[in-house]
């Protein structure tokens, strides 16, 4: 069995401090896999939108630097938030400079309210998962080694390279629980699911 640990709160003044402290425990345990959640406000089910909340991949950057065996990734990322060959860019990073330990978790989105407080684009959920099948598209172009140009009806990439190669592909889960879009999906696309 693998452990998978989800921080999903930080407090206090000192937050790099105790998630320090979290980070170095969760790897002495052999915790096999850490995870932040892609969200920019606090979500209802862990406190108040005022609580603190931290940037995922700056976090996820940041957790590379402190750990050497514990996998990465975020739990979900929103995809209507990046732009995807940003996403897969950003992604392929964190795995070269963590020696292989990313993870791409997506999904389709759903906390409008932090999106339309920080004005950053929300449409339909149609939409979205529009824009989440593309970008699984455009992840296995970039993961691969196919820069040949991308047209979709959300997205269009003229080439999407990506240099430096990923360590390894990195495994994607797709965030949700939708048995006609969702699971479709991740049947397709995905090593694993966050439901």
């Amino acid at each position: 069995m693998r452990i998978g640990y989800n921080v999903g709160e930080f407090h206090g003044p000192g937050i790099a401090n105790e998630l320090l402290r979290q980070v170095r425990a969760a790897e002495e345990a052999g915790i096999h896999s850490l995870w932040f959640m892609d969200h920019l406000f606090q979500i209802p089910v862990f406190g108040q939108p005022e609580e603190p909340m931290l940037e995922v991949y700056s976090t996820l950057a940041w957790t590379a630097a402190h750990t050497e065996r514990m996998q990465l990734g975020a739990l979900v990322t929103a995809v209507p938030y990046r732009a995807p060959g940003l996403l897969i860019k950003t992604a392929t990073t964190l795995d070269v400079l963590s020696g292989g330990r990313a993870w791409l978790g997506i999904g389709a989105a759903w906390n409008d309210y932090e999106a339309r407080s920080l004005g950053l684009p929300f449409p339909s959920l149609a939409d979205r998962f529009e824009q989440l099948e593309e970008a699984l598209q455009i992840a296995d172009r970039m993961f691969g080694s196919d820069p040949e140009p991308f047209t979709g009806r959300q997205f269009r990439l003229e080439r999407p390279l990506n240099h430096p190669r990923p360590v390894r592909r990195p495994p994607i889960m797709i965030g949700g629980v939708g048995e006609k879009k969702t699971l479709r999906l991740v049947a397709r696309y995905a090593d694993a699911t966050n439901m």
